[in-house]
């Protein structure tokens, strides 16, 4: 009898072991599934499905990268996502990447309604991104324009002079690779260089004419590579309202008919 008890006792402690860890097991899943949806969508855990406000932040320097992109469409193609929110933060970055990001926004912008909300400093590309959008929100304070095309190269020509090194070039034709910076600029490799960035400059500001509704006088006024805060920006038709993200929000909701009390979720690039 002592035997058999203890064989019931035991198949007793089995089973309660045997459902603490099939428990556990489904509690691993659910955590492992949740996870999952924070890491593809953001901070904030919603329902799958459940409508939303998408936020993309576009930080840093921009260079048109994969990622971004990628993000930017994922965003345009989620069908819970109704209006995106687009927290600009940049000082530009090169002219073909963004492009390529103006060219994803405008996609965007055409099957969603788009804000973009400049937090600090939307400059040379980064104002490119935030002119993609519908609207314009940027604080007082806030730092946008600097339209206009640089480039720069170092010249080490004298350095190189200084410490006895001498670089030796071979080239099919005198405009090839020029400037290097291991050697003086020609008139010839300058004027080339200034007529692509003439010609990038006559990009950008059709770009600004178009997205901002400009006049020629008003587009002189404003695309001599200056910056402006928000408040020179809203006199001069750079952005649409001085504000942050709740006014771009309001804006969704009265302009937009997009419903009222959205939840805002944050998008990663991944």
């Amino acid at each position: 009898m002592s035997m058999q008890a203890d064989l019931i006792a035991d198949r007793r402690r089995m089973r309660r072991r045997l459902t603490l860890w099939r428990a556990l097991g489904v509690l691993g899943a659910l955590i492992g599934v949740l996870g999952i949806g924070y890491a593809i969508g953001g901070r904030q855990l919603l329902p799958v499905g459940m409508d939303q406000i998408a936020r993309v932040k576009i930080e840093g320097v921009i260079t048109g990268d994969e990622r971004t992109l990628r993000l930017v469409r994922e965003v345009r193609r989620a069908r819970s996502v109704k209006a995106v929110i687009l927290e600009i933060d940049s000082p530009g970055g090169t002219v073909s990447g963004s492009e390529a990001l103006f060219l994803a926004i405008r996609q965007l912008a055409a099957e969603k309604p788009t804000a973009a909300v400049v937090k600090g400093l939307a400059a040379s590309g980064g104002y490119i991104a935030a002119a993609a959008a519908d609207r314009i929100v940027a604080q007082q304070t806030s730092i946008v324009g600097s339209i206009g095309v640089l480039f720069q190269i170092p010249n080490v020509t004298r350095l190189l002079d200084t410490v006895g090194v001498n670089v030796e070039t071979i080239r099919s034709s005198p405009l090839k690779a020029a400037p290097s910076g291991f050697e003086p600029t020609s008139p010839e490799a300058r004027a080339a260089l200034e007529a692509v960035v003439r010609d990038n400059f006559e990009w950008f500001k059709d770009l600004v004419r178009e997205r901002r509704k400009l006049s020629a006088p008003e587009l002189a006024e404003v695309a001599d590579g200056r910056v402006h805060t928000g408040r020179q920006g809203l006199e001069r038709k750079l952005i649409d309202q001085v504000g942050a993200e709740r006014q771009a929000i309001e804006w969704l909701e009265n302009e937009r008919s997009v419903a009222k009390s959205l939840p805002v979720r944050e998008w990663k690039r991944r």
